[in-house]
């Protein structure tokens, strides 16, 4: 199983590095893992066959160069508007009762929330066969490569939020060619992380609760995510673990399959756009929002799963957003 990452170098240059049940080493001739996907595309092969025809580099201390924070995010662009991070939700086996919870007070208690009657399509049409697009899942934007944190870094959350909670997810990342054909260059472990209170006060302002920064674990799996992913969320304050929950990931615990919720997005022309990097988040089942735990400025989100072997960890902090002065021309 070949995992990629993106490293700094003590020197401040950057390195691609290839992950295998052999050890972790550079490879050689790349700066980023999106120059490593875009010369692969342009020779029509595989990530893996890529990585052979470069060769093995320096051999790399991965859990040390996590350690000195030196791990980026698996995958940027140089321009990050060119980089558009998105997401599906009411995606996963149990995901729609936190969303319901949240709601209630909106709905008629003698019908179904919209967020049971969304969850109850993709549970009846979000697993079609034979190649065909099912039902719609849910859809949001977040924002563009500039929202994008790495392990370690800090996790900022604008001072007019209201919250700023966790979401443990499998997150898919693809480059598009130069026909405008997405290809999926591998999966990483992600912290979506959203306002759920702002998102309480109204259905309607999901848009605006998404609309935050995230984070990316250290490492794109290659190749088929499993089936059946587990793995653990916690947070941790002031060193002591307060809040801690496993989730469930992968298609096996997911009313949606990987290729619906790609179909439904990639079916937009805009999101064909040559050179483009699209980050796109799966969904969760546990956040600790359901569980009315508040989070607070350094609180330390910790995200582990296998078949991922570093952690994601970022620490959450408030940045001071001023308002934007508009000017007239």
């Amino acid at each position: 199983m070949l995992h990629l990452a993106q490293i700094r170098n003590a020197d401040g240059t950057r390195a691609v590095v290839a992950i295998t049940a052999g050890g972790a080493a550079v490879v050689p001739g790349f700066a980023g893992t999106y120059d490593l996907a875009t010369a692969a595309i342009r020779a029509g092969r595989s990530l893996a066959a890529e990585v052979a025809a470069a060769g093995s580099g320096a051999a790399v201390d991965m859990e040390a160069a996590l350690a000195e924070r030196r791990v980026l995010a698996p995958i940027d662009h140089r321009d990050p508007a060119h980089m558009l991070v998105t997401g599906t939700g009411l995606s996963h086996l149990g995901s729609a009762e936190g969303r319901d919870k949240m709601h209630k007070d909106l709905a008629d208690p003698s019908k179904l929330s919209d967020s049971m009657k969304m969850f109850r399509m993709g549970l009846e049409g979000g697993k079609p066969q034979g190649g065909a697009r099912g039902v719609q899942p849910e859809w949001f934007y977040k924002g563009d490569g500039g929202i994008v944190a790495g392990p370690e870094a800090p996790l900022h959350s604008p001072d007019f939020a209201l919250d700023g909670g966790e979401e443990p997810e499998i997150v898919g990342i693809y480059v598009i060619g130069p026909e405008g054909t997405p290809f999926r260059i591998g999966f990483a472990l992600g912290n979506e992380f959203s306002d759920h209170v702002t998102e309480r006060q109204n259905y309607l302002y999901l848009a605006h609760s998404k609309l935050r920064a995230c984070a990316l674990g250290g490492e794109l799996l290659t190749g088929a995510l499993p089936g059946d992913v587990h793995g653990t969320s916690r947070i941790r304050r002031d060193g002591a673990v307060v809040w801690e929950r496993p989730f469930l990931s992968g298609e096996d615990n997911m009313s949606h399959s990987i290729a619906n919720l790609e179909a439904h997005h990639f079916k937009y022309a805009l999101f064909r756009r040559p050179g483009d990097v699209h980050v796109h988040f799966f969904g969760t089942a546990t956040l600790s929002f359901s569980d009315a735990f508040a989070t607070r400025p350094g609180d330390l989100f910790e995200i582990k799963a296998a078949p991922f072997t570093l952690p994601l960890r970022n620490r959450l902090e408030v940045q001071p957003a001023p308002f934007a002065h508009i000017a007239q021309l």
